[in-house]
């Protein structure tokens, strides 16, 4: 792609991601679970919780999600710090995801609210805002974190929580999760944390973005993996290098509609 060339995708890129991150954007998509609440603890846990069980058919992922809340009587802190966790029956939730799955998703936010306060503090606590890649460095400890946690329950699976093999996963949830705790422009996403800055994100690379951003010729990678996400992005911070994320609104809501 030449520099003209490149300048065209900019202007379209920008447009289109102008036209979707827009407050009405959030009505029929899972950010508006966290955008529920104010304190940064219920923040984080609902955002954890919400783009765990985000893949699928876009109702049924609102549809759950608002299921999954009322199992935490709609206080995500409040149930981490004293609910009874044991009481989560081994219902289905989402999909693939079970009561067994929240129950070891809540024993170990449990153990990382006790000891850190908040998500931001746990990434503090490992120096996260310094790693090349904070996401995959902040799930891989998380991860730890939650095995020891469940260390006495070994029939409440992990499997649906955050990938096994974090190391060379798109992390799509996980990093969908970090945009919208990071991104700080007051429309969409929330931007409760300041310890990372929006040009430290990676894309929320999905089936859609992934599609439409070879079709666009700024993703050769045929694997929706990390090296994919990798290339996306850095091509993405080319247009825009504080807030390469900024174009999931493009490449998602765009691509989803048929637009590009």
């Amino acid at each position: 792609m030449n520099d003209v060339e490149a300048s065209i995708l900019k202007d379209r890129l920008d447009q289109l991601a102008e036209r979707y991150n827009i407050p009405s954007f959030a009505d029929n998509d899972p950010v508006q679970f966290p955008r529920r609440y104010s304190d940064i603890r219920d923040i984080e846990i609902s955002a954890l919780l919400t783009s765990t069980i985000a893949w699928g058919r876009r109702a049924m992922i609102l549809s759950n999600a608002e299921k999954m809340h009322t199992l935490l009587h709609n206080q995500p802190y409040s149930f981490v710090a004293e609910g009874d966790i044991d009481s989560i029956s081994e219902a289905n939730i989402h999909r693939t995801f079970f009561g067994r799955h929240l129950r070891y998703f809540m024993r170990g936010l449990r153990e990382l609210y006790r000891q850190y306060g908040s998500l931001e503090g746990f990434a503090a606590s490992i120096s996260a805002q310094t790693a090349d890649a904070p996401a995959w460095k902040i799930a891989d400890t998380l991860n730890a974190l939650m095995r020891s946690a469940n260390a006495t329950h070994p029939l409440d699976g992990p499997t649906r929580c955050l990938p096994d093999q974090v190391e060379k996963s798109a992390l799509k949830r996980f990093n969908m999760a970090l945009r919208w705790l990071v991104r700080n422009d007051g429309i969409v996403d929330i931007g409760c944390w300041s310890l990372l800055k929006p040009s430290q994100l990676y894309i929320p690379l999905d089936v859609h973005s992934a599609n439409t951003s070879r079709s666009l010729g700024i993703l050769s990678r045929k694997q929706n993996d990390r090296r994919a996400v990798e290339e996306l992005t850095a091509n993405l911070r080319r247009f825009n290098p504080d807030d390469p994320t900024v174009y999931d609104f493009a490449l998602f809501g765009a691509g989803e509609a048929g637009e590009i």
